[in-house]
């Protein structure tokens, strides 16, 4: 058969190509985004009870009415803005899903969608799949700030959508109220969509406030955001997340999510709902990672890396500049063949695959595997 690709250009992601190689060497594995410690029994259980109560067919395209009704009353409690539960707001099979069907839904042949770099990597491969152009703007390597002016140049008659995240990934930072505002202004005048990629939303350090896109008035008018429950109550597997939006946005997000998926899992919905009643479950997790970071980052003091504290995610960046200068690629791969220790490199994230001369480490995981990585990260010479 004779075919056109779709996306020619398309690699096995660095996430499956670090993970088979930490597998293959038995290397304790600080790469992926996921936690290595148990889920809340309490959580299980309620999945358990849905089941056997019955909730074992489609839930509502929607999502689970009551599910979505404690999400909208947490977006209102943490950022002072109200979704009606029945038209502005959507239970995803994850983010990733939330956000590919935004893209699909609304970037057409040609539509410029600007991405900020480095940025997770389902974003482009939605643009492409779409028609639509990506359009990068490059962070700089020295805290990953965003330059605004640059931002602004980048916009054109063509821009269909801008994608932001923040808490960010792979960078660790968060966006400031300033950033936000800056970047309300610059686009108000525009037609321009705004996809806000915050799955880490409650997973910010040093007494720092998430600033969602739904606490600013002329932002939340224009966007999707996007979280997901696998990423706040480690269970990432369950691929579990919301959208939400103004009603206008929502309409058209619904008709491809309909035919994307349908519905999402019925009895994780009835659990999510059940568990989110007790405010607690994520409101503690500032303080939970908060204390992972700071082990792994105190474990590191007398190592030949550097760093700045990561600001939110549960991820760390590490300089390794005053060790080799050796590309992040081929650091990454040595320490997982010669050290056993697996980490992402950025320049995979960056346009043009920039070195920036540091690694991703993730610390959500069991003390025993943070001490025992910080005991690997000193031995480097």
């Amino acid at each position: 058969m004779r075919f056109s690709s779709k996306l020619p250009n398309a690699k096995t992601t660095i996430f499956t190509t670090v993970g088979n190689l930490a597998r293959k060497h038995n290397a304790v594995d600080l790469s992926q985004g996921f936690p290595n410690f148990e889920v809340d029994e309490k959580l299980k259980s309620l999945v358990t009870d849905a089941m056997q109560s019955g909730h074992n067919q489609y839930a509502a395209m929607q999502g689970y009415y009551g599910l979505r009704e404690i999400i909208s009353q947490k977006i209102e409690t943490l950022h002072n803005r109200s979704y009606h539960p029945e038209t502005e707001i959507t239970v995803t099979v994850g983010a990733t899903q939330a956000i590919f069907t935004a893209i699909t839904a609304f970037v057409n042949h040609g539509d410029e969608v600007i991405v900020l770099k480095p940025a997770y990597d389902c974003y482009e491969p939605a643009i492409t799949l779409n028609g639509g152009v990506p359009v990068y703007v490059q962070l700089d390597a020295d805290g990953y700030r965003v330059n605004w002016q640059e931002f602004k140049n980048k916009l054109s008659d063509k821009t269909r959508m801008v994608i932001i995240n923040t808490p960010h990934n792979p960078s660790g930072r968060i966006f400031s109220k300033e950033d936000m505002l800056q970047l309300q202004d610059i686009l108000r005048p525009t037609n321009c969509i705004v996809l806000s990629d915050e799955v880490y939303e409650h997973i910010v350090f040093d007494g720092n406030e998430h600033q969602s896109a739904s606490r600013f008035e002329d932002l939340a008018q224009r966007s999707f955001v996007c979280a997901s429950f696998g990423k706040t109550f480690h269970v990432t597997g369950w691929k579990i997340g919301y959208c939400a939006a103004p009603e206008e946005l929502m309409h058209e997000f619904r008709k491809t999510h309909q035919f994307a998926v349908f519905c999402v899992d019925h009895p994780v919905q009835r659990a999510m709902a059940a568990y989110l009643k007790n405010e607690e479950h994520y409101l503690s997790l500032p303080s939970f990672y908060q204390e992972k970071r700071d082990l792994f980052q105190e474990g590191l003091k007398d190592s030949r890396f550097t760093f700045k504290p990561s600001e939110g995610t549960y991820f760390q960046l590490l300089d390794y500049t005053e060790i080799t200068t050796e590309s992040d690629e081929d650091l990454a791969k040595r320490l997982i063949v010669d050290y056993k220790l697996a980490s992402i490199p950025i320049s995979s994230f960056n346009e043009h695959n920039r070195q920036d001369g540091v690694l991703r480490f993730c610390f959500a995981k069991k003390r025993e595997t943070i001490e025992k990585a910080i005991q690997i990260l000193n031995s480097i010479p």
